[in-house]
């Protein structure tokens, strides 16, 4: 047999195939994003540790050694601090005691119990992402929703709950709203960029909160910037006891993710949001009014900043104070950019960056690890989600069809 009739053994492996395959989808880049991500982490937790130089005196693989355990020590008690251990799971349901099966189970639920306002967040985001407009105001209309949903919580008395909660929640819908409805009317009318007026919108409402409670909505007596505790009426339901936090505000954000996938991609008012944002001079073309699209957009991605607020004030901490949101409505950028402004994909980030941030302060206690490491992760995820030829260019993929990353924005840049 001559060597051009020789079987060749130069096939692709099946490993490589599936990655080739995988590539051409859209999840593969956030999901390498956020496995180098956790990598880059593990070379920082190595080096920011005071053992690792310590042990290189003695030789750099003991070094190497040392590195390896500070990494895996802080990994391992982050996800124990997010999800639980399944030891400890077992063993208290063998045991059958309530209060250890609570206790043991308890830093999943917390995971959950942190990722309902960024569901709520990243869905606003995304929403103003698919019609073209970049929302940088959600966190300012998450602190309004918190405002009038707290309001309404604490003012209103004597009501049964199936009238006073949808009423406190639909008040911090309404709060948000009005918070992006200015920018959109701006936006739609004068040409005002979206990002310069939510920016200074997220200031005023920073500003607004501070003077509400320092008079107005000043709890009597109290020598602390906190509103009245709201009444228990007004109190989104918790399934457990304590110290178990989670509540009905969970399952209130996935059904609220549902419909704003119904609503893009079902109805028509949503087939003209992505229009609009794809190209609005040929949406213009059809027909489609691109002001009202513009002012709709932004009033109903602030409506969903405003319920991660009310969320917050109804479901965790029942009363409205300083500073309570952790950034939610910033992130809420990472996480629209790492689901591909997809619900589906929001949700799937929100659990992710719930479940880093529930145990964050896990990692902190048990490893010693600062907290800011996770902030770190964060960032690093984002930045990859952002620039997608770096992960392309490390993982050896195969180029990307022309727009298949990144968001577009009109009027951007």
């Amino acid at each position: 047999m001559s060597e051009q009739e020789k079987p060749t053994n130069d096939k692709p492996s099946f490993a490589r195939v599936f990655l080739e395959e995988l590539s051409s989808q859209p999840i593969l880049i956030p999901i390498l994003a956020v496995i180098s991500g956790l990598i880059i982490g593990a070379f920082i937790i190595a080096l920011t540790t005071e053992e690792v130089y310590a042990a290189w005196s003695t030789s750099p693989w003991e070094s190497v050694k040392v590195g390896w355990t500070a990494v895996s020590r802080a990994y391992e008690a982050l996800f124990t601090g997010a999800l639980g251990s399944p030891t400890r799971m077992i063993r208290a349901l063998q045991g059958g005691d309530e209060l250890a099966i609570r206790r043991a189970f308890n830093p999943f639920l917390e995971s959950l119990v942190a990722s309902t306002p960024y569901i709520f967040a990243g869905l606003s985001v995304a929403l103003g992402f698919r019609s073209g407009l970049f929302n940088i105001g959600a966190e300012g209309q998450l602190f309004m929703g918190a405002i009038f949903a707290a309001f309404v919580g604490y003012t209103f008395t004597g009501l049964p709950m199936i009238i006073h909660l949808p009423l406190a929640i639909l008040a911090g819908a309404l709060g948000g709203a009005l918070w992006g409805f200015i920018p959109g009317w701006l936006k739609a009318k004068t040409g005002g960029h979206e990002v310069i007026n939510t920016i200074m919108l997220n200031y005023i409402a920073f500003r607004l909160s501070e003077w509400l409670l320092s008079g107005p909505m000043k709890r009597p007596g109290s020598f602390n910037p906190v509103s009245p505790t709201i009444a228990e009426s007004a109190i989104l339901p918790r399934f457990f006891d304590n110290p178990i936090r989670f509540h009905a505000g969970f399952f209130v954000a996935l059904g609220v993710a549902w419909l704003v996938y119904w609503f893009l991609f079902r109805t028509k008012w949503g087939f003209d949001l992505r229009t609009v944002g794809a190209n609005p001079h040929a949406a213009r073309y059809a027909g489609m009014n691109i002001v009202w699209v513009t002012i709709l957009a932004m009033s109903l991605a602030g409506a969903l900043s405003g319920l991660a607020g009310a969320n917050e004030v109804l479901g965790v901490n029942y009363n409205l104070a300083l500073a309570f949101s952790a950034g939610y409505g910033f992130d809420a950028i990472a996480l629209a950019l790492l689901g591909k402004s997809h619900p589906l994909g929001v949700v799937l980030a929100a659990l992710l960056f719930g479940t880093l941030r529930s145990g964050a302060l896990g990692m902190q206690l048990a490893a010693g690890i600062p907290i800011d490491i996770i902030s770190v992760l964060q960032a690093f995820i984002l930045a990859f989600i952002a620039a997608p030829a770096i992960i392309r260019t490390v993982y050896r993929l195969k180029p990307a069809a022309t727009g298949a990353d990144g968001v577009t924005l009109r009027g951007w840049g």
